[in-house]
């Protein structure tokens, strides 16, 4: 039987006479793996020199996108300021229009209150000797043709 070798290693105990004692504080690492890590930071050091590498071409592309966007949006608020106006121009006529209708109806009220129907009644019995028409005098007929009477077209005898 082997006997065991105990030692204090930082706190703890470790067993057995092949245990290496490590250094605090350093842990060894393979080569290998060394050597991994230096060409990942050598390629995201060369990928970050890339990134802001800015040659003709991408310049060329960045300005053009720019100027493209810039002029989308100009005419967008082109578009916009139009539309605002037009609709300031619409509101402007509804508001005449409405005007409009309401000197309308006033001019027609005070037409229909000016005309006296018993002098017009008057003048046309005894100055022009009209005369209300008997009931065998007025003929009517219905028209299913059109929606409309022509002025000199022939009355259907009866």
């Amino acid at each position: 039987m082997a006997a065991t070798n105990r030692r204090p290693v930082h706190g703890t105990y470790v067993s057995g006479n092949t245990v290496r004692i490590a250094e605090p504080g350093y842990e060894q690492v393979p080569q290998r793996d060394v050597r991994r890590q230096m060409a990942k930071t050598r390629a995201v050091r060369r990928n970050q020199e890339k990134a802001l590498y800015m040659d003709l071409p991408y310049v060329i592309m960045l300005t053009l996108a720019a100027i493209c966007a810039l002029s989308i949006c100009v005419s967008y608020l082109h578009v916009q300021s139009s539309i605002a106006s037009r609709i300031h121009n619409i509101e402007l006529l509804e508001q005449q229009l409405e005007q409009l209708k309401s000197e309308n109806d006033a001019l027609q009220t005070r037409i229909n209150t000016d005309i006296d129907l018993d002098h017009v009644y008057q003048v046309a019995t005894e100055e022009l000797g009209m005369v209300y028409a008997n009931r065998n005098q007025v003929l009517l007929y219905d028209k299913t043709e059109s929606e409309y009477v022509r002025q000199y077209e022939d009355i259907p005898k009866h």
